[in-house]
Order: structure tokens, then sequence, then C-alpha cells
């Protein structure tokens, strides 16, 4: 039984229906180890045990959404993202990821909004659909164990890939491999990056 079931009927009904218990846990549980968490650090972000946390990837266990909300904030993820707005074929999942149901990081306010590509995650790869807004940039360099391609779909993109900058436009493609790097997109229209990541970070 869930722990409180009114309120999970309350985001139910807002934000359509909610991943079911096995899957549930098991997107917690990819996600967790892509982030380095530990069952601990998501006990105690929730405020449960670890054993309960343990349970709960396994599909054997239940939380509120308020538990959820905060397993989410530690994973760096919006709480849509364990939401999904159809249903979808037994075939298609894993396999087929359709256009209007695509899980979203980031807001436009942000000035960079990211959608998983891929039919799921835990694969060893991911791929994204990254939008970025005229004016947005990436200040600071990012470093990551990754090996990283992107394809500009559309608009421009200035691009430092380790001491190395790049104008990139519609139809370019880079590669970033272990190093650190940052972007910026300083044109008039937004830029769009097919953006494949190995091994994956979300």
């Amino acid at each position: 039984m869930p722990e409180h079931p009114q309120a999970m009927n309350v985001v139910e009904q807002a934000d359509g229906p909610v991943l079911d218990t096995a899957a549930l846990g098991a997107e917690i549980r990819k996600l967790r180890k892509a982030r380095g968490k530990t069952l601990a650090d998501l006990a105690g972000a929730a405020g449960r045990s670890t054993s309960f946390m343990s349970q709960l990837e396994r599909g054997r266990a239940e939380m509120s959404i308020s538990d959820l909300k905060r397993v989410a904030l530690t994973l760096g993820v919006p709480l849509g993202w364990f939401f999904v707005s159809e249903s979808k074929p037994a075939a298609e999942v894993g396999r087929v990821q359709r256009a209007g149901s695509r899980r979203r990081l980031g807001t436009v306010t942000d000035g960079l909004v990211e959608e998983l590509l891929s039919p799921n995650i835990g694969g060893s790869f991911e791929m994204f659909l990254s939008t970025f807004e005229p004016g947005a940039m990436l200040l600071e360099p990012s470093l990551r164990d990754t090996e990283e391609e992107g394809y500009l779909v559309k608009g421009r993109l200035d691009v430092w890939i380790g001491e190395h900058f790049f104008e990139l436009n519609a139809g370019d493609s880079f590669r970033i491999e272990r190093e650190p790097f940052r972007w910026a997109n300083r044109g008039r229209i937004e830029a769009v990056v097919v953006w494949v990541i190995a091994p994956p970070t979300y």
C-alpha cells in the first residue's frame, strides 16, 4: 500500500501516471549509479532507511510524492522525470522514444533544455536533443570522464574544447574526449544539437 495514497493520487491527476513500482525502482537505481550516489545518500535525502531504499529499487516498496521530490532533487532531475504522459506498447519500451513523451532537463529560463532521445537510461551511451537559447552560455569549463559527440542541427554555437575555440554552424559536428569544454550561443536564434555521451551521465 502507498504510504500516502492521497498525495500520490493528486500528483497522478495533475501530471499523468507515474511509473509502476518496478519501473520506478529501476529508474532510481540507474540514476543513482550514474550520479555516483550510494543507497545511504538517497536514504538520508528522503529521510528513509537504507533498507527501505533497497526495497524501493527492487520494486518491493512504494514511496510518497514528497519523498520522491527529495530523491529527484538529490539525483539532479525534475520530479517529472519519473512520470510518463502516455502508456507505451510493451514492444516500444527500451526500443522507441516518441517525440511527444521525451523527458526534459532544464528550462528555457536556464538557457538550456535537454530532452532525452534515448528510449531509456542505463545503456552504454545516451543521446540528448540540446536546445541553447540566444545568449545562453556555460561560463565555467566542464570536465567529464566521457567521450561526447554533437551534431549542430540548427543555429550557430561557439564551443571551446581544451585550449581550442570553434565557431560551429548548422551541419557541423564536434567531439569532446575527456577535455574541459564550454559553450555559448551568441546568435539571434536558438541552437539545437543532437548530443551523444558515453558512458551515460544521467
